[in-house]
Protein backbone atom coordinates (compact mmCIF):
# COMPACT_ATOMS: atom_id res chain seq x y z
CA UNK A 1 0.00 0.00 0.00
CA UNK A 2 1.11 3.50 -0.95
CA UNK A 3 2.02 5.60 2.12
CA UNK A 4 0.95 9.27 1.84
CA UNK A 5 3.82 11.83 2.47
CA UNK A 6 3.74 14.36 4.98
CA UNK A 7 3.00 17.33 2.63
CA UNK A 8 -0.14 15.91 0.92
CA UNK A 9 -1.51 16.44 4.71
CA UNK A 10 -4.54 18.78 4.20
CA UNK A 11 -3.68 20.35 7.15
CA UNK A 12 -0.44 20.58 6.52
CA UNK A 13 -0.60 22.09 3.16
CA UNK A 14 -3.23 24.98 4.66
CA UNK A 15 -0.36 25.95 7.35
CA UNK A 16 1.94 26.61 4.58
CA UNK A 17 -0.69 28.29 2.82
CA UNK A 18 -1.46 30.56 5.91
CA UNK A 19 2.68 30.78 6.22
CA UNK A 20 2.37 31.81 2.56
CA UNK A 21 -0.88 34.64 3.75
CA UNK A 22 0.71 35.79 6.32
CA UNK A 23 4.83 36.14 4.11
CA UNK A 24 2.66 38.27 1.75
CA UNK A 25 0.85 40.42 4.71
CA UNK A 26 3.79 40.97 6.36
CA UNK A 27 5.31 42.64 3.10
CA UNK A 28 2.35 44.80 2.56
CA UNK A 29 2.61 45.61 5.91
CA UNK A 30 6.46 47.24 5.45
CA UNK A 31 5.31 48.85 2.18
CA UNK A 32 2.38 50.23 3.98
CA UNK A 33 4.92 52.05 6.69
CA UNK A 34 7.28 52.56 4.07
CA UNK A 35 4.40 54.58 1.66
CA UNK A 36 3.73 56.63 5.20
CA UNK A 37 7.19 57.48 5.40
CA UNK A 38 7.62 59.08 1.44
CA UNK A 39 4.36 61.07 2.11
CA UNK A 40 5.07 62.47 5.78
CA UNK A 41 8.50 63.41 3.84
CA UNK A 42 6.43 65.12 0.95
CA UNK A 43 4.03 66.94 3.26
CA UNK A 44 7.46 68.51 5.44
CA UNK A 45 9.13 69.83 2.30
CA UNK A 46 12.91 71.65 3.03
CA UNK A 47 11.62 75.29 4.81
CA UNK A 48 13.23 78.13 3.09
CA UNK A 49 15.07 80.93 4.74
CA UNK A 50 14.67 84.25 4.16
CA UNK A 51 17.89 84.85 5.38
CA UNK A 52 20.24 82.47 7.22
CA UNK A 53 22.06 85.08 9.07
CA UNK A 54 20.63 87.43 12.11
CA UNK A 55 20.95 90.96 12.48
CA UNK A 56 24.36 91.06 13.16
CA UNK A 57 25.56 89.18 10.29
CA UNK A 58 26.01 85.69 12.13
CA UNK A 59 24.81 82.71 10.40
CA UNK A 60 22.18 80.54 12.28
CA UNK A 61 22.00 77.24 12.58
CA UNK A 62 19.63 76.50 15.45
CA UNK A 63 15.93 76.43 14.34
CA UNK A 64 15.04 73.76 11.66
CA UNK A 65 17.29 73.29 8.96
CA UNK A 66 16.55 71.97 5.15
CA UNK A 67 18.10 68.59 5.04
CA UNK A 68 18.59 65.90 1.99
CA UNK A 69 18.38 62.59 3.15
CA UNK A 70 18.23 61.05 -0.42
CA UNK A 71 20.04 61.33 -3.75
CA UNK A 72 20.19 63.97 -6.78
CA UNK A 73 16.53 64.49 -7.92
CA UNK A 74 14.67 63.62 -4.98
CA UNK A 75 12.97 66.56 -2.37
CA UNK A 76 14.83 67.39 0.75
CA UNK A 77 12.11 67.95 3.81
CA UNK A 78 12.16 69.68 7.34
CA UNK A 79 15.10 68.71 9.66
CA UNK A 80 12.18 68.88 12.46
CA UNK A 81 9.86 66.84 10.90
CA UNK A 82 12.18 63.66 11.57
CA UNK A 83 11.71 63.90 15.17
CA UNK A 84 8.05 63.78 14.95
CA UNK A 85 7.93 60.99 12.58
CA UNK A 86 10.75 58.89 14.23
CA UNK A 87 8.58 59.09 17.41
CA UNK A 88 5.41 57.86 16.00
CA UNK A 89 6.91 55.02 14.91
CA UNK A 90 9.43 53.82 18.07
CA UNK A 91 12.42 54.71 16.40
CA UNK A 92 15.32 57.02 16.73
CA UNK A 93 16.05 59.96 15.41
CA UNK A 94 19.03 58.57 13.24
CA UNK A 95 16.65 55.29 12.30
CA UNK A 96 14.19 57.69 11.20
CA UNK A 97 16.24 59.84 9.27
CA UNK A 98 17.81 56.51 7.75
CA UNK A 99 14.42 55.29 6.90
CA UNK A 100 12.75 58.45 5.65
CA UNK A 101 15.62 58.59 3.23
CA UNK A 102 15.38 55.07 1.85
CA UNK A 103 11.57 55.88 0.93
CA UNK A 104 12.85 58.84 -0.68
CA UNK A 105 15.33 57.27 -2.34
CA UNK A 106 13.30 54.54 -3.71
CA UNK A 107 10.59 56.27 -4.98
CA UNK A 108 12.17 58.88 -6.90
CA UNK A 109 15.25 57.57 -8.05
CA UNK A 110 14.69 53.90 -8.28
CA UNK A 111 10.40 53.95 -9.28
CA UNK A 112 10.53 50.24 -10.75
CA UNK A 113 12.10 48.65 -7.83
CA UNK A 114 9.65 51.20 -5.82
CA UNK A 115 6.74 49.76 -7.75
CA UNK A 116 7.56 45.84 -6.69
CA UNK A 117 7.26 47.03 -2.97
CA UNK A 118 4.31 49.03 -2.82
CA UNK A 119 2.74 45.52 -4.63
CA UNK A 120 4.59 43.48 -1.84
CA UNK A 121 6.31 41.71 -4.18
CA UNK A 122 10.06 42.84 -2.67
CA UNK A 123 10.48 43.56 0.54
CA UNK A 124 11.14 46.58 1.90
CA UNK A 125 14.54 45.40 3.62
CA UNK A 126 15.91 44.59 -0.08
CA UNK A 127 14.80 47.61 -1.03
CA UNK A 128 16.88 49.27 1.90
CA UNK A 129 20.14 47.08 1.09
CA UNK A 130 20.01 49.07 -2.13
CA UNK A 131 18.95 52.30 -1.93
CA UNK A 132 21.86 52.00 0.93
CA UNK A 133 24.05 52.34 -1.76
CA UNK A 134 22.69 54.39 -4.56
CA UNK A 135 22.06 57.46 -2.59
CA UNK A 136 26.25 58.66 -3.80
CA UNK A 137 25.00 57.89 -7.48
CA UNK A 138 24.48 60.25 -10.03
CA UNK A 139 20.02 60.06 -11.52
CA UNK A 140 21.88 58.14 -14.82
CA UNK A 141 23.25 55.57 -13.03
CA UNK A 142 20.94 55.01 -10.66
CA UNK A 143 18.34 54.63 -12.84
CA UNK A 144 20.34 51.60 -14.49
CA UNK A 145 20.68 50.10 -11.00
CA UNK A 146 16.92 50.52 -10.98
CA UNK A 147 16.62 48.65 -14.50
CA UNK A 148 18.55 45.88 -13.72
CA UNK A 149 17.88 44.87 -10.19
CA UNK A 150 14.40 45.46 -10.72
CA UNK A 151 13.16 42.24 -12.40
CA UNK A 152 15.51 40.08 -10.54
CA UNK A 153 15.50 42.14 -6.64
CA UNK A 154 12.59 39.17 -5.36
CA UNK A 155 14.77 36.52 -5.42
CA UNK A 156 18.24 37.93 -4.88
CA UNK A 157 20.12 37.04 -2.04
CA UNK A 158 22.21 39.80 -0.02
CA UNK A 159 25.67 39.17 -1.21
CA UNK A 160 23.68 39.08 -5.36
CA UNK A 161 22.31 42.42 -4.28
CA UNK A 162 25.42 43.84 -3.11
CA UNK A 163 27.17 42.75 -6.12
CA UNK A 164 24.56 43.60 -8.60
CA UNK A 165 24.29 47.03 -7.57
CA UNK A 166 28.44 47.51 -7.53
CA UNK A 167 28.52 46.13 -10.82
CA UNK A 168 25.38 48.06 -12.30
CA UNK A 169 26.84 51.43 -10.71
CA UNK A 170 30.16 50.95 -12.28
CA UNK A 171 28.68 49.82 -15.63
CA UNK A 172 26.93 52.91 -15.47
CA UNK A 173 29.59 55.45 -14.46
CA UNK A 174 32.91 53.74 -14.60
CA UNK A 175 34.69 56.60 -14.15
CA UNK A 176 33.17 56.90 -11.05
CA UNK A 177 34.26 53.67 -10.18
CA UNK A 178 37.79 54.24 -11.14
CA UNK A 179 37.70 57.82 -8.74
CA UNK A 180 36.38 55.19 -6.24
CA UNK A 181 39.13 52.76 -6.10
CA UNK A 182 42.06 55.34 -6.41
CA UNK A 183 40.03 56.96 -3.33
CA UNK A 184 39.72 53.72 -1.48
CA UNK A 185 42.14 54.67 1.58
CA UNK A 186 39.39 57.10 2.15
CA UNK A 187 37.45 54.30 3.99
CA UNK A 188 40.13 53.39 6.56
CA UNK A 189 39.00 53.35 9.77
CA UNK A 190 39.26 51.19 13.02
CA UNK A 191 36.23 50.38 15.34
CA UNK A 192 36.42 48.84 19.00
CA UNK A 193 33.36 47.57 19.08
CA UNK A 194 32.04 49.29 23.28
CA UNK A 195 28.41 48.88 22.66
CA UNK A 196 28.37 44.64 22.30
CA UNK A 197 30.83 44.46 25.57
CA UNK A 198 28.01 42.64 27.11
CA UNK A 199 27.62 40.33 24.54
CA UNK A 200 31.76 39.37 25.28
CA UNK A 201 31.30 39.00 28.82
CA UNK A 202 33.69 42.29 29.44
CA UNK A 203 35.76 41.56 25.82
CA UNK A 204 35.81 44.33 23.30
CA UNK A 205 35.63 43.60 19.65
CA UNK A 206 37.92 45.57 17.29
CA UNK A 207 37.63 45.70 13.43
CA UNK A 208 39.02 48.13 10.86
CA UNK A 209 40.39 48.52 7.56
CA UNK A 210 44.28 50.28 7.68
CA UNK A 211 46.69 50.84 4.71
CA UNK A 212 48.99 48.19 3.82
CA UNK A 213 52.16 49.39 5.10
CA UNK A 214 50.21 50.84 8.35
CA UNK A 215 49.12 47.58 9.10
CA UNK A 216 52.34 45.92 8.80
CA UNK A 217 53.65 48.18 11.23
CA UNK A 218 50.88 47.65 14.00
CA UNK A 219 51.33 44.52 13.15
CA UNK A 220 55.21 44.41 14.26
CA UNK A 221 54.28 46.18 17.46
CA UNK A 222 52.02 43.67 18.34
CA UNK A 223 54.13 40.34 17.78
CA UNK A 224 56.86 42.08 19.87
CA UNK A 225 54.81 42.97 22.32
CA UNK A 226 53.36 39.88 22.56
CA UNK A 227 56.88 38.44 22.33
CA UNK A 228 57.71 40.78 25.38
CA UNK A 229 54.97 39.28 27.35
CA UNK A 230 56.44 35.95 27.21
CA UNK A 231 58.49 36.74 29.68
CA UNK A 232 56.13 37.70 32.65
CA UNK A 233 53.29 35.64 31.46
CA UNK A 234 55.28 32.01 29.85
CA UNK A 235 51.74 30.59 31.12
CA UNK A 236 49.96 32.28 28.38
CA UNK A 237 48.98 31.51 24.94
CA UNK A 238 50.25 33.31 21.73
CA UNK A 239 46.31 34.78 21.58
CA UNK A 240 46.06 36.06 24.21
CA UNK A 241 49.47 38.05 24.67
CA UNK A 242 48.89 39.86 21.17
CA UNK A 243 45.81 40.93 22.46
CA UNK A 244 47.07 42.27 25.44
CA UNK A 245 49.80 43.49 23.57
CA UNK A 246 47.76 45.57 21.66
CA UNK A 247 45.64 47.18 24.78
CA UNK A 248 49.43 48.51 25.83
CA UNK A 249 50.05 49.78 22.62
CA UNK A 250 50.82 54.06 22.78
CA UNK A 251 51.23 53.27 26.96
CA UNK A 252 53.96 55.15 28.73
CA UNK A 253 54.48 54.33 32.37
CA UNK A 254 55.40 57.59 33.19
CA UNK A 255 51.38 58.84 32.46
CA UNK A 256 48.93 56.99 35.23
CA UNK A 257 46.45 55.38 33.46
CA UNK A 258 42.92 56.37 34.71
CA UNK A 259 39.76 54.21 34.56
CA UNK A 260 36.23 56.18 35.08
CA UNK A 261 33.73 53.34 36.11
CA UNK A 262 30.36 54.48 37.21
CA UNK A 263 29.79 50.95 39.54
CA UNK A 264 27.12 51.12 41.59
CA UNK A 265 26.12 48.31 44.14
CA UNK A 266 23.65 48.15 46.57
CA UNK A 267 25.05 47.00 50.24
CA UNK A 268 22.57 44.33 51.54
CA UNK A 269 23.05 42.55 48.05
CA UNK A 270 24.95 39.46 48.94
CA UNK A 271 26.10 38.47 45.17
CA UNK A 272 29.29 39.52 44.33
CA UNK A 273 27.71 41.51 41.14
CA UNK A 274 27.88 45.48 40.20
CA UNK A 275 26.16 47.25 37.65
CA UNK A 276 28.06 49.73 35.45
CA UNK A 277 26.91 52.43 33.96
CA UNK A 278 27.71 53.32 30.33
CA UNK A 279 25.27 50.65 28.11
CA UNK A 280 28.70 48.83 27.13
CA UNK A 281 28.91 46.19 29.84
CA UNK A 282 25.87 46.24 31.59
CA UNK A 283 27.46 44.82 34.80
CA UNK A 284 30.99 43.01 36.24
CA UNK A 285 32.06 40.91 39.13
CA UNK A 286 34.09 42.26 42.17
CA UNK A 287 36.71 40.47 41.09
CA UNK A 288 36.82 42.20 37.81
CA UNK A 289 36.75 45.55 39.10
CA UNK A 290 39.47 45.27 41.24
CA UNK A 291 41.08 43.70 38.13
CA UNK A 292 40.78 46.58 36.30
CA UNK A 293 41.49 49.39 39.29
CA UNK A 294 44.66 47.66 40.30
CA UNK A 295 46.41 47.30 36.83
CA UNK A 296 50.05 48.74 37.10
CA UNK A 297 49.83 52.37 36.70
CA UNK A 298 46.24 52.53 36.96
CA UNK A 299 44.91 55.84 39.10
CA UNK A 300 41.58 55.32 40.73
CA UNK A 301 39.49 57.50 41.60
CA UNK A 302 36.34 57.03 44.23
CA UNK A 303 33.45 59.56 43.32
CA UNK A 304 31.05 60.54 46.41
CA UNK A 305 27.36 58.96 46.44
CA UNK A 306 24.60 60.84 45.40
CA UNK A 307 20.81 61.20 47.07
CA UNK A 308 18.73 60.77 43.56
CA UNK A 309 15.94 62.31 45.51
CA UNK A 310 16.99 65.51 47.15
CA UNK A 311 16.21 68.76 45.00
CA UNK A 312 19.32 70.91 44.65
CA UNK A 313 18.85 74.61 43.71
CA UNK A 314 20.83 77.18 42.11
CA UNK A 315 19.76 80.69 41.56
CA UNK A 316 21.98 80.31 38.47
CA UNK A 317 21.30 79.32 34.74
CA UNK A 318 23.69 76.69 34.70
CA UNK A 319 23.28 73.73 36.36
CA UNK A 320 25.92 72.58 39.70
CA UNK A 321 28.43 69.91 38.48
CA UNK A 322 26.11 68.18 41.36
CA UNK A 323 22.78 68.58 39.29
CA UNK A 324 24.28 67.06 36.74
CA UNK A 325 25.69 64.36 37.85
CA UNK A 326 22.12 63.61 39.74
CA UNK A 327 20.26 64.33 36.33
CA UNK A 328 22.38 61.48 34.68
CA UNK A 329 22.11 59.34 37.07
CA UNK A 330 18.57 59.62 37.47
CA UNK A 331 18.20 59.40 33.53
CA UNK A 332 21.24 58.03 32.03
CA UNK A 333 20.09 58.54 28.90
CA UNK A 334 18.40 61.44 26.63
CA UNK A 335 14.95 61.69 27.82
CA UNK A 336 13.27 62.52 24.13
CA UNK A 337 11.07 59.39 23.34
CA UNK A 338 13.12 56.42 22.01
CA UNK A 339 16.71 58.14 22.10
CA UNK A 340 19.44 56.17 23.37
CA UNK A 341 22.10 58.78 23.51
CA UNK A 342 24.34 58.67 26.79
CA UNK A 343 23.02 61.03 29.08
CA UNK A 344 26.99 62.19 29.86
CA UNK A 345 26.86 62.93 26.67
CA UNK A 346 23.90 65.31 26.38
CA UNK A 347 22.79 69.09 27.20
CA UNK A 348 21.09 69.40 30.22
CA UNK A 349 18.10 71.17 29.19
CA UNK A 350 15.54 73.62 31.72
CA UNK A 351 12.12 71.74 30.74
CA UNK A 352 10.52 74.65 31.44
CA UNK A 353 12.29 78.11 30.04
CA UNK A 354 14.65 79.74 32.80
CA UNK A 355 13.76 83.12 30.40
CA UNK A 356 9.97 81.47 31.09
CA UNK A 357 10.41 81.22 34.72
CA UNK A 358 12.19 78.14 34.88
CA UNK A 359 14.54 77.41 37.87
CA UNK A 360 17.32 75.62 37.85
CA UNK A 361 16.61 72.80 40.16
CA UNK A 362 16.22 69.07 39.44
CA UNK A 363 12.57 68.96 39.03
CA UNK A 364 13.18 71.14 36.24
CA UNK A 365 16.35 69.95 34.44
CA UNK A 366 16.46 66.68 32.04
CA UNK A 367 19.57 65.73 29.91
CA UNK A 368 18.81 66.12 25.97
CA UNK A 369 20.83 65.02 23.08
CA UNK A 370 21.61 68.23 20.89
CA UNK A 371 19.08 67.29 18.19
CA UNK A 372 16.44 67.06 20.41
CA UNK A 373 17.37 69.57 22.06
CA UNK A 374 16.88 71.71 19.50
CA UNK A 375 13.68 69.97 18.47
CA UNK A 376 12.35 70.83 22.17
CA UNK A 377 13.53 75.01 21.55
CA UNK A 378 13.00 75.57 18.26
CA UNK A 379 10.50 72.87 16.82
CA UNK A 380 7.21 73.30 18.91
CA UNK A 381 7.55 70.26 21.51
CA UNK A 382 6.80 70.73 24.66
CA UNK A 383 7.52 68.17 27.66
CA UNK A 384 6.72 68.14 31.69
CA UNK A 385 7.67 65.66 34.13
CA UNK A 386 5.49 63.76 35.31
CA UNK A 387 7.83 61.87 38.49
CA UNK A 388 11.22 61.75 39.34
CA UNK A 389 12.10 59.23 36.15
CA UNK A 390 8.50 60.13 34.22
CA UNK A 391 8.36 62.65 31.16
CA UNK A 392 5.10 63.17 29.08
CA UNK A 393 6.14 65.02 25.67
CA UNK A 394 3.71 66.80 23.21
CA UNK A 395 4.31 67.22 19.52
CA UNK A 396 3.52 70.15 17.37
CA UNK A 397 0.32 67.90 15.83
CA UNK A 398 -0.55 67.32 19.26
CA UNK A 399 -0.02 63.61 19.77
CA UNK A 400 1.36 62.76 23.28
CA UNK A 401 4.20 60.39 24.13
CA UNK A 402 5.07 59.42 27.64
CA UNK A 403 8.53 58.42 28.15
CA UNK A 404 9.52 56.59 31.95
CA UNK A 405 13.01 55.88 32.83
CA UNK A 406 11.66 52.93 35.28
CA UNK A 407 14.04 51.42 38.39
CA UNK A 408 15.95 48.76 35.72
CA UNK A 409 17.23 51.99 33.68
CA UNK A 410 18.34 54.06 37.40
CA UNK A 411 21.65 53.81 38.48
CA UNK A 412 21.50 52.49 41.88
CA UNK A 413 22.79 54.94 44.28
CA UNK A 414 23.05 52.66 47.69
Amino acid sequence: MARRTRTQDPQLRDLLACATEADLAERLAAAKKFELAARWAEAHPAPVEDSPVDELGELVMFGDQPIALAGEGAPGMSEFAVAEFAAAVGMTAYQGRAFLGAALEAKYRLPKIWARAMAGEVAVWKVRRVTDRTRRLDPIAAAHVDGELAPVLGSCSWVAVENAVETAAAEADPEHAEGVRLDRTQSQHLDIGLTVTHLNDGLVPISGLLDYTDALALEAQIKAGAHALLVVHPELDLDMRRAMAAGQLGGDAAVPREVVIYAHHQPDEAHGIVTVEGGHLPYATIEQLSEWCTQQGTKVSVRPVLDLSEEISTDAYAPTARQREQAILTTPTCVFPHCSKTARGCDLDHITAYSQGGRTTSWNLAPLCRYHHRVKTFGGWTYHRTSRTGFLWTTPKGRTHPVDFDDHRRRRTR
